[in-house]
């Protein structure tokens, strides 16, 4: 394959599954994701059960000890990534959904909306992602289907805006001339000729939004404004044990790592697309 020949999403892909940094980075978006979702089955209690004295780390069948109420902290850490990982998921796929169509819709039509879409995502961006949450939420309040859609609309601007920049060279390419020339719907062009050419940048974003979501979410539970009490969230564990840090930190530690390497993931599978894209190698 010559140097000006692009390679093929088949191509993308295998380079991108060959590349060190993106195979540690999903290693670890996986193994949070598998303690999230299969640790429920195999917690010893529930989430809500008291089994001894509050923040005791010799509890007999504990295996981290209890947290503030005398519940076992380690159920609570394999049943409280549930929720923050389906939702931060949810909202990172709405997130770029929005922002890839905003982004394509202002590099395509240009002009007039080009301008509308720009001014509307500077105004967002105005907001830290943090206020904007909190601002919906105090209204509203905390419930799982608003958090998501609310953190799914934070990230969109971000993504929008790298959207926008990678399809306006897209948009000038022949063959998506052609197709307009020829009169091709515009709805058709951009889901047939320009989103498949920008595949590659996404799967850039999907990483790097995964670890504002979920970051996001867990900042949210830990000021109280997302999941709930007497629920099991990561968040919300470092919230109500933190106070005792030096006397129990399993209860604070244990969450605030797998959050930690949920990021990390996000963030160094991001990094590994990004260099398999750019040909720097692994």
């Amino acid at each position: 394959m010559s140097e000006s020949t692009p390679p093929s999403r088949a191509g993308y892909i295998a380079r991108i599954a060959a590349n060190r940094s993106a195979q540690v980075g999903m290693a670890l978006i996986l193994l949070v994701t598998a303690i999230a979702f299969l640790g429920p089955y195999v917690a010893p209690y529930t989430p809500s059960e008291f089994i001894g004295r509050p923040y005791n780390m010799a509890a007999e069948g504990a295996l981290l000890g209890t947290d503030n109420l005398g519940r076992d902290v380690w159920s609570r850490v394999l049943h409280g990534g549930h929720d923050l990982v389906w939702m931060a998921a949810a909202a990172t796929l709405l997130g770029l959904t929005l922002g890839t169509a905003i982004g394509l819709a202002a590099a395509y039509y240009k002009g007039l909306t080009d301008l509308l879409l720009m001014r509307l995502i500077e105004l967002k961006l105005a907001f830290p992602s943090i206020v904007f949450a909190l601002l919906f939420v105090t209204m509203f309040g905390p419930g799982k289907l608003l958090l998501t859609v609310v953190v799914g609309i934070s990230q969109a601007p971000s993504v929008a805006r790298v959207m926008r920049g990678v399809a306006l060279s897209v948009v000038r390419q022949d063959y998506v001339q052609w197709a307009r020339s020829v009169g091709m719907p515009s709805w058709r062009i951009l889901l047939s000729e320009v989103l498949p050419n920008t595949t590659s940048p996404l799967l850039v974003e999907f990483g790097l939004r995964m670890m504002w979501s979920i970051s996001l979410l867990a900042g949210l539970s830990f000021l109280g404004y997302g999941i709930q009490p007497p629920a099991a969230d990561w968040g919300l564990m470092v919230n109500e044990n933190r106070n005792a840090l030096a006397i129990q930190p399993y209860a604070v530690l244990t969450p605030i790592l797998l959050i930690a390497l949920f990021s990390i993931g996000c963030n160094i599978f991001a990094e590994g697309v990004t260099r398999a894209i750019g040909r720097t190698g692994n």
